[in-house]
């Protein structure tokens, strides 16, 4: 996306990336970008927090328009967890043996519900 954003910009379009790879967004060198510190996946907020999302949103919207000198980053208020704050740093995407049998299953049955789609002709396209 960061590289497309540039691509865009060098063609004359104003661009805004809302992210939460901070360090992979920057080192592009996008011309203005929103930072939410959030899991990898939730750029504009929680999922269903429609007034995060709508506010992130704005942010994005008030950059584009007020962004003064290129590679403008914007870093939201938002946090992850009210009450444990970075503590879905320690839990995301974490496999281990506590939880390693549960994912295998899930990781199964979703391959077998992808080849029922696929047999029935359901798959991407």
């Amino acid at each position: 996306m960061s590289l497309v954003a540039r691509h865009l910009e060098e063609a004359g379009l104003p661009t805004v990336v809302i992210g939460s790879a901070r360090d992979i967004v920057e080192e592009c060198g996008v011309s203005r970008f929103v930072f939410n510190d959030f899991p990898l996946g939730n750029p504009t907020g929680k999922p269903g927090n429609v007034e995060m999302q709508a506010a992130v949103t704005g942010m994005a919207l008030d950059l584009l328009e007020r962004a003064w000198q290129p590679r403008t980053t914007m870093q939201t208020p938002f946090v992850w967890d009210s009450e444990c704050n970075d503590d879905w740093r320690d839990h995301f995407m974490k496999v281990d043996d506590s939880n390693r049998s549960v994912l295998a299953a899930a990781g199964d049955q979703r391959r077998s519900a992808q080849a029922t789609a696929k047999a029935e002709g359901k798959g991407r396209g």
